[in-house]
């Protein structure tokens, strides 16, 4: 988390796609006692997670994929009819995006019918890659530093998670960098997306000061 009175800059790609992956293992329900009259859907996802999992390990371009969510309505002595299992597949190459939806979509299926069930795969594409303009990032961390001092200015890392903007920046040259909100001393350490998520309001003030600075420098 970067602190209160800093701000992070990053050009090319910074932050990944996002897609979300829905799949129903089917296999044939019954009595857990009885195992020759059920095919387990549950066995066939352990299967398709691991086969799964070794071929996204495997990748040398970054890529996470990932699976959340689990249900399988069966008990301690029922195996259900299906199991229904919820991802994401994130990534910063976009045509590499699209073969890896066509590479789940083929383990999943090929592998829960090797073990006698079926798979549906339903695949929602989101958000595609960030991509800074390199100029225009370029311009603006030059300015940030005009205005808050080159040591609060940070060179950010490429991370895996998602962002609404890039569609913006797939249409036009677009610079997104980040807004340090935290404060050590007073305990504000917690990341967004966590029940103790709070902020140092004295970013309020650097962060409408920096993007009006670099609308005035833009215009110029």
């Amino acid at each position: 988390t970067l602190e209160a009175g800093q701000v992070g800059f990053r050009s090319g790609k910074y932050m990944a796609s996002t897609d979300e992956i829905y799949l129903t293992v089917k296999g044939k329900g019954g009595h857990a006692a009885i195992k020759e009259t059920y095919i387990s859907p549950l066995l066939i996802t352990a299967e398709i997670l691991l086969e799964l999992e070794k071929k996204f390990s495997a990748c040398k371009i970054p890529s996470v994929l990932a699976f959340g969510r689990m249900h399988a309505n069966g008990a301690t002595n029922v195996i259900p009819d299906e199991l229904k299992m919820d991802g994401t597949l994130r990534t910063m190459d976009e045509a590499w995006r699209k073969e890896a939806h066509e590479i789940i979509r083929q383990i999943a299926v090929s592998k829960a019918k090797s073990m006698g069930g079926d798979c549906d795969v339903n695949i929602m594409t989101g958000y595609p890659a960030l991509v800074n303009d390199e100029q225009t990032t370029s311009r603006a961390k030059i300015f940030a530093e005009e205005l808050l001092g080159k040591e609060n200015v940070i060179e950010l890392e490429q991370r895996m998670t998602g962002e609404d903007f890039s569609f913006f920046a797939q249409k036009i040259p677009a610079c997104f960098y980040r807004l340090g909100t935290g404060n050590k001393s007073k305990g504000i350490i917690s990341g967004v997306h966590t029940p103790t998520f709070n902020i140092d309001e004295s970013a309020l003030k650097t962060g409408m000061g920096l993007m009006t600075w670099i609308a005035v420098n833009e215009l110029k």
